[in-house]
């Protein structure tokens, strides 16, 4: 894999030494107000434009309070339930020593709660309490558990976790008693640690780590999907409503192009940003442990890759609005370009569940199309390095230049052209030519 980035590196650096030459044999310096330049007053005329109205728009007002109100409803809600836990009602049915008692009192704190004990007459009386709901656990002598409904060997309830901590506390306290061993050596063996796990290759996702890498994979398919469906249905409203024609009299089609796609972005990095923000305060407010943890790492790479991802696929959104004239048109030219977006988030969605990454999953984290949700879960695993991640992201900076430029003349040359859908066929053929 680290000779594939390599070479990937390698191929990039030609490609753009090749394109560097090609522009300066082209000879003499740009006439005043032409190129490409990204920072030039009428760019940034048209991006202004772009997020005024988007900010005013209903849409994204709605939108945006929506989403933080899910946001926050999947953070505090959990919570909520955590800390409604009902203590455990343990009955007693003949004798329990106090090494047994204090077993079951541990048993319950270790799912978040506390343990009240009350004596029994006899196992009859304990199973008609069990079956009223009186009490959650009956303990017959020491020896036995009884409980109401049996629990499956995937049950992870806070009542199945209860019961399987007692038992195998009370099996413990059970073995050191027939052992008859001093009260010193019970207490060592009572406060035996585990020994540390130490592994060759990381590759498994901790708590936090996973609920950052899941959290941010719908970030960014959420907001792939929403901002470059919104350039799509700009453009195409645009060319159909005529309004193209009076901003392209002030405007050059490239630069049109580049404010619309660099406004929207900048609405689409700000609402992200104000989401994460607001998921960190409310889980820092209730006190979730949803994102306690949270690796600052996966966030930034998560950020940067919402960037990238959006710089990639802006372009070949924009450039499929010129071609379209009409809503149906619109909805044939959305599907098929994300796919990609769809295939992408399901597979890295997979290895976040699963934790672990196949070599397939490796390579889609240097293609463009899929890089956006491969590689900030490989950042979560731990399974690159620095220089990967650059390498990734110089490849989807390489590819974007170029899918811009071409972008940039399918746009210029289908965005005026009226009467029908343009044909992909044709405007690559005028294209070349």
């Amino acid at each position: 894999m680290k000779a594939v980035a390599v070479l990937a590196v390698l191929a990039v650096a030609v490609v753009l030494r090749r394109w560097l030459r090609r522009r300066r044999r082209a000879g003499g310096p740009a006439p005043a107000g032409r190129g490409l330049g990204p920072f030039t007053s009428d760019v940034w005329l048209v991006a202004a434009r772009e997020m005024r109205e988007r900010f005013r728009g209903r849409m994204f007002k709605v939108g945006t309070v929506l989403i933080l109100a899910v946001v926050a409803a999947a953070i505090v809600i959990p919570t909520l339930t955590s800390g409604a836990l009902a203590p455990r009602r343990v009955g007693i049915v003949g004798t329990l020593p106090a090494s047994g008692r204090a077993s079951v009192e541990a048993a319950a704190r270790s799912v978040g709660t506390t343990a009240i004990l009350s004596a029994e007459a006899g196992t009859g009386e304990a199973a008609a309490a069990l079956r009223s709901g009186r009490i959650d656990l009956a303990i017959v002598d020491g020896r036995e558990l009884l409980v109401d409904k049996a629990f499956g060997s995937t049950d992870t309830s806070p009542s199945a976790r209860f019961v399987r901590a007692a038992s195998s506390g009370l099996g413990l306290a059970e073995a050191v008693e027939a052992a008859h061993l001093s009260s010193a050596q019970s207490s060592a063996l009572a406060g035996a640690r585990p020994l540390p796990v130490s592994s060759l290759q990381s590759g498994r996702l901790s708590g936090p780590s996973r609920a950052t890498s899941v959290i941010g994979l719908i970030l960014t398919f959420v907001m792939l999907s929403q901002y470059n469906t919104w350039i799509l249905i700009g453009v195409m409203e645009e060319k159909a409503s005529r309004v193209i024609e009076v901003l392209l009299a002030a405007v050059r089609p490239i630069r049109l192009l580049a404010g619309k796609v660099l406004g929207i972005g900048l609405v689409a990095f700000a609402q992200a940003s104000l989401i994460v923000a607001f998921a960190l305060a409310v889980a820092g407010w209730t006190g979730s442990d949803l994102l306690r943890g949270t690796a600052p790492l996966v966030v930034v790479a998560t950020l940067v890759w919402l960037v990238l991802g959006y710089a990639f696929y802006c372009w070949v959104y924009a450039a499929a609005g010129s071609l379209a004239e009409r809503q149906d048109q619109v909805q044939s030219l959305a599907l098929p370009l994300s796919l990609p977006i769809i295939f992408g988030y399901i597979m890295a969605i997979t290895v976040a569940a699963s934790g672990s990454a196949s070599a397939f999953f490796d390579v889609l984290a240097y293609l463009p199309p899929t890089a956006p949700f491969a590689m900030p879960v490989l950042v979560a695993l731990g399974t690159v390095s620095w220089w990967q991640f650059v390498a990734s992201a110089a490849i989807s900076l390489a590819c974007t230049v170029g899918v811009a430029r071409l972008a940039g003349g399918i746009y210029r040359r289908a965005i005026l052209h009226t009467g029908g859908r343009v044909k992909l066929r044709e405007v690559l053929g005028r294209t070349a030519g």
